[in-house]
């Protein structure tokens, strides 16, 4: 377990979340008492399909923009 101060923890945040998420723990101190401990979070798991069945499309969802909308995408219109 890693040991930094608070202000040494402020200059290097982003190198610090990259060793957290390695699997290294950094404790930060303020006047040399433990504040904070940085760790690692597992990410959630992926359920694939959870949504099955819950989201619905129309079977008009792949009919052409109607005109003045597309010509916003292309930029044509404000």
């Amino acid at each position: 377990m890693t040991i930094i101060n608070v202000q040494q923890a402020k200059e290097q945040l982003s190198d610090l979340l990259d060793r957290v998420a390695e699997g290294e723990e950094i404790v930060i101190v303020r006047s040399g008492h433990p504040v904070a401990k940085l760790v690692n979070l597992p990410r959630p798991q992926r359920k694939p399909g959870r949504l099955k069945g819950r989201i619905h499309l129309g079977p008009e969802f792949d009919d052409p923009l109607p005109d003045e909308i597309a010509a916003t995408f292309r930029g044509e219109r404000d």
